[in-house]
């Protein structure tokens, strides 16, 4: 039910929301925080020892031993999870407890380097990011020895903040049953699924931007998490039109359903993170929900992952490092 009070309330949130998106790139190449990240005395990346058995899906070895670095904006960041990194550029939001530093934790992996930073957008790869802190591009992180790059894009290329913005403002109409998808989609043309197409291209050239700069890597382009439920709504935590649903609920499969395709056409691999978050969308309660509302409930910028959540797409991560 659409309700100007629901709308009105979430719009202190989704200040907070436009803010994160308006932090540009970050990448702090090489900081001492983000190294503490990782096990101070493990051994090369899996698969990349000299007595590892032959394994086509291992990281490659490198002469300065094998190093991961992670790419993205603020679902790869982890924005407003504690412990933020400290020596990381504050604009980024960059967590300690993001899917990347998970992995890095969990496969023992040597000089890794996260590079994430809320609100990141492709050009921010190669570009320094116009926030607070200044990071430099994202790229600037990347090694010709580096073993394994994540690279979770594209989600503030194709307007994620303003899209949940405009749909919440569009909820207060008095005149239409599904205000945000009429206005997305006049005149019979779909902008959504435009920007989407329009991203394609720019992914496909960040992965090869990463292959000429690291080319030993093994590239993961991380997919995004399951936010709305597949029937029925929460008003408190998704203040959009219930007619706005159907339309919404396409847009992240249709976004990811682009990254797998650029993956595969750039020799990457996609991980998918949508599947596995079925039933952890932002209406089900505190301690089973990946991904916070527009009043977040747990640590965790709105609509975005909280803790829980990186831990899932940290799985998919490891899942497909195997």
């Amino acid at each position: 039910m659409r309700t100007t009070r629901r709308a009105i309330a979430g719009l202190a949130a989704l200040t907070a929301l436009v803010a994160l998106s308006a932090c540009s790139d970050d990448s702090d190449s090489d900081t001492s925080a983000d190294r503490k990240a990782a096990a101070p005395n493990a051994p090369g990346a899996p698969g990349g020892g000299k007595d590892a058995p032959a394994n086509p899906k291992a990281l490659p070895a490198a002469a300065s031993g094998a190093t991961f670095v992670a790419l993205g904006d603020s679902y790869a960041a982890g924005v407003k999870i504690p412990v933020i990194v400290p020596a990381a550029p504050p604009g980024c939001s960059r967590s300690e407890s993001n899917y990347a530093h998970l992995v890095a934790r969990q496969q023992n992996i040597t000089g890794f380097v996260d590079a994430t930073c809320g609100g990141a957008r492709t050009p921010d790869m190669t570009a320094g990011q116009q926030t607070q802190g200044s990071p430099p591009p994202q790229f600037d992180a990347l090694r010709p020895d580096t073993a394994l790059v994540t690279l979770g894009i594209g989600g503030n290329d194709i307007g994620f903040s303003e899209i949940v913005t405009t749909c919440v403002i569009q909820s207060r109409s008095t005149t239409s049953t599904q205000p945000c998808t009429d206005k997305y989609t006049a005149g019979g043309n779909d902008e959504l699924a435009k920007r989407i197409a329009e991203t394609g291209p720019k992914i496909a050239a960040t992965i090869a931007g990463i292959k000429q700069r690291s080319p030993k890597a093994r590239i993961l382009v991380v997919g995004y998490p399951t936010i709305l439920p597949e029937t029925g709504t929460c008003p408190a935590q998704v203040p959009v039109a219930e007619g706005d649903l159907p339309y919404l609920r396409k847009v992240v499969p249709a976004l990811n359903d682009m990254l797998a395709k650029e993956a595969a056409g750039q020799g990457a691999e996609y991980v998918d993170t949508y599947a596995g978050s079925a039933g952890h969308d932002v209406c089900r309660p505190a301690g089973t929900k990946w991904i916070e509302g527009i009043k977040p409930e747990s640590p965790a910028a709105p609509v975005h992952p909280n803790a829980l959540g990186q831990e899932g797409l940290a799985k998919a991560v490891l899942a497909k490092l195997g």
